[in-house]
């Protein structure tokens, strides 16, 4: 991934974080993740696992538009989840970057 796309890449998750925090004071009916936070983290996670499962069924059908959509989806939804836990992208992408460089075995070994 280039430099500028690696930029836009982290403003696309700032200002989405951005407006996941503002809909935490918006009104459920006003917004269908100010509806999704006054659900509760149940809610929120019974999306995710949809969310999930529709990704693997179209990364099983191998449409890459389809992919593409349903892993939007997937993502936008573990924001939501993020925002919710008082947690940000920058947690997520602390952690990821803490782990380049390591073999995914050492990883897991040091859990």
């Amino acid at each position: 991934m280039a430099t500028s796309e690696f930029a836009m890449s982290e403003n696309v998750l700032d200002k989405l974080a951005e407006v996941l925090e503002q809909r935490k004071q918006a009104e459920p009916e006003s917004s269908y993740v100010a509806s999704l936070y006054s659900k509760g983290l149940d809610a929120i996670l019974k999306k995710i696992g949809e969310e999930a499962t529709e990704t693997v069924m179209a990364a099983k059908d191998g449409a890459a538009d389809k992919i593409i959509y349903e892993t939007a989806d997937l993502w936008f939804h573990t924001l939501v989840l993020l925002a919710h836990q008082g947690l940000s992208p920058d947690d997520v992408l602390t952690e990821l970057d803490r782990r380049f460089g390591l073999s995914g075995h050492d990883e897991k070994a040091s859990r």
